[in-house]
């Protein structure tokens, strides 16, 4: 987060003073309010992070703030620590109620205030950036479960029945779902078996509410797919801290799987690196081929507007498209005259080598068709599985033409590169035949000097097969 904005609301001159200097030093900028109306006035006006507010004050006192600013849709989300003198359990009860995040004695202040506020902040934050999709036909139910999550700091979607839900999981993903079973068009069961039929929803917890408390069906349900199952009527308390429980449970998984996923990636990339070095260490006029098809596939996919996260993975899969040659022979790889047509054939299986290689690593799985088929044509009469069209996928495609362009421009002992606009002629030339012109297209409207550098040499053996 970046500097947090407090507001502080105490009658006394003197300890918000002292609560501005604590506050300051906790590293927030804070704002000052001598009581409740005074505070009301600038919540509608200020994006605060925190309200830390004293009980006792003159016009509007720290439980009528508290109240009034979770009554009101605009400031429902701003979370409010209770900071007083009265710290009796009745006097605490009752901040809890009127729906304060914390409560601290003043008296406790300078030993619990800044570990409250590092909890309340971080719950804050993870609760603001989770969304909820509230489902039910009963208004009254969507509106009193919606407003106990909104002041709890969550964004909430509702819909009618499940059907409808869908419409909304259209809009916006939610990061968690609460239904009803009984519902017309589409009851709660059903929607809660076709959200866990669907692989890019299944994820999604979802809990479940109803007045029947048969525990066949409850079993039923968590069958199905249900993360919870809350009987009506349930106190609104429960719901809250039942959704704040399993995202913060769901978050914990994913967290554990990202840090799996990230130290298996980086193991993968290091034993990748070195693959790389040995083959490119066989030709010395292919050496940092790897690294320039990577570099120019993500200028092509960043002028097709992919998002970042293909973008990365477009770099890692052009890194590796000629993996398989470290399963060519020597004598064929760097061979300096012809080819035959069997050493040809030999050549045309790296791919399939390289595919095979890297197969059995799970976070290469989705690159593979890349890797695969790089050097398929767009007219048919590639390899290795003699593809046509859209039938390749695109990043190949994308590879193929950053493949051709770095191969034409590139040194080789029999010839020199060609100048920017002559390769750009031959990939003209062969637009719609060996390269997908949409490809093409989006790779001309990059500038010459973003892919016009000088460089190592890149792998043109297929190419010069041919002629």
């Amino acid at each position: 987060m970046d500097q947090p904005l407090f507001l502080i609301v105490d009658d006394s001159a003197t300890i918000r003073k002292a609560l501005t200097r604590q506050m300051e030093a906790y590293g927030a900028r804070v704002t000052q309010a001598e009581d409740g109306e005074q505070a009301w006035e600038a919540a509608l006006h200020d994006d605060f992070d925190l309200i830390i507010a004293d009980v006792e004050m003159p016009r509007l006192d720290g439980f009528g703030l508290c109240r009034r600013l979770k009554d009101d849709a605009r400031t429902r989300g701003i979370p409010v620590i209770i900071l007083s003198s009265l710290a009796d359990d009745r006097s605490i009860e009752q901040g809890f109620n009127v729906g304060a995040a914390a409560y601290v004695a003043k008296s406790e202040a300078h030993l619990q205030l800044n570990g409250v506020i590092e909890k309340v902040l971080k719950q804050s934050l993870f609760s603001r950036s989770r969304c909820i999709l509230v489902v039910d036909d009963s208004a009254t139910i969507r509106q009193l479960v919606s407003k106990a999550l909104e002041e709890a700091g969550f964004h909430v979607m509702t819909a009618e029945n499940g059907k409808k839900a869908f419409n909304r999981i259209d809009e916006q993903r939610p990061d968690l779902i609460i239904s009803d079973i009984n519902m017309p068009e589409m009851d709660g069961v059903e929607f809660c078996k076709t959200i866990h039929a669907d692989p890019n929803l299944a994820g999604i917890p979802l809990i479940i509410m109803s007045a029947n408390s048969d525990r066949a069906i409850m079993r039923r349900l968590i069958h199905w797919g249900a993360s919870g199952y809350l009987i009506k009527p349930f106190n609104l308390d429960q719901i809250v801290i039942t959704v704040e429980r399993l995202l913060s449970n769901q978050f914990l998984i994913l967290l554990k799987e990202k840090e799996r996923l990230d130290a298996e990636q980086k193991m993968m990339l290091a034993g990748i690196t070195s693959l790389i070095s040995a083959l490119e260490a066989r030709d010395p006029y292919t050496r940092g081929h790897s690294e320039e098809v990577a570099r120019i596939v993500a200028l092509i996919a960043k002028q097709m507007n992919a998002d970042a996260e293909t973008i990365d993975s477009m770099i890692i899969a052009a890194k590796l498209h000629d993996i398989g040659k470290i399963g060519i022979p020597d004598s064929i790889l760097l061979k300096p005259d012809q080819l035959t047509g069997k050493e040809f054939s030999i050549i045309q299986q790296h791919p399939v080598i390289g595919a095979n290689i890297l197969g059995a690593i799970p976070s290469i799985q989705p690159l593979l068709p890349v890797i695969l088929h790089h050097h398929e044509r767009f007219d048919g009469k590639g390899y290795p599985h003699g593809l046509k069209g859209d039938n390749i996928v695109l990043w190949a495609r994308v590879a193929a033409v950053a493949d051709t362009y770095h191969a034409l421009t590139s040194n080789r002992p029999y010839r020199r590169g060609m100048s920017h606009e002559d390769a750009m002629a031959i990939i003209e030339d062969v637009r719609g035949s060996q390269l997908c012109p949409d490809c093409v297209d989006e790779f001309k409207k990059l500038s010459p000097f973003q892919v016009d550098i000088s460089i190592p040499e890149l792998d043109f053996m297929d190419m010069k097969r041919k002629t």
